[in-house]
């Protein structure tokens, strides 16, 4: 999905994959990776992205290195209901809006989801 590493006095560098991943699996093998990614980062019982579970598995994302305030940071950008954790729309969201080539794609894809059915 993405890779970080800490530059720019310890701030939180992504490097954006979103792109060719887009280009290699298409729309509709891209939605089913993101859905993935969030099942690999939910809290089982509770079926959301939750602070605990993100720091529990940021590592598969290559976030190893985020402190709790960043967790926490994360959390509330992409939390648009206010419950503290993320479901699946709202991770979908952040990580649409974390990259900008997918942001000036998206009403392609949007598009493509309603017209195909997917």
């Amino acid at each position: 999905m993405a890779s970080s590493s800490k530059k720019n006095g310890g701030s939180v560098v992504f490097e954006d994959y979103f792109p060719s991943m887009m280009e290699k699996l298409g729309s509709e093998g891209f939605m089913k990776e993101l859905a993935n990614g969030f099942n690999v980062l939910m809290d089982r019982e509770k079926k959301v992205i939750t602070f605990e579970s993100l720091k529990k598995n940021s590592a598969l994302l290559g976030l190893e290195g985020m402190n709790d305030d960043e967790i926490n940071c994360m959390l509330r950008e992409g939390d648009l209901d206010g419950d503290g954790a993320l479901n699946e729309m709202e991770f979908c969201t952040l990580m649409f809006r974390l990259s900008p080539a997918l942001m000036n794609d998206s009403k392609q894809l949007l598009e493509e989801a309603i017209f195909t059915g997917h």
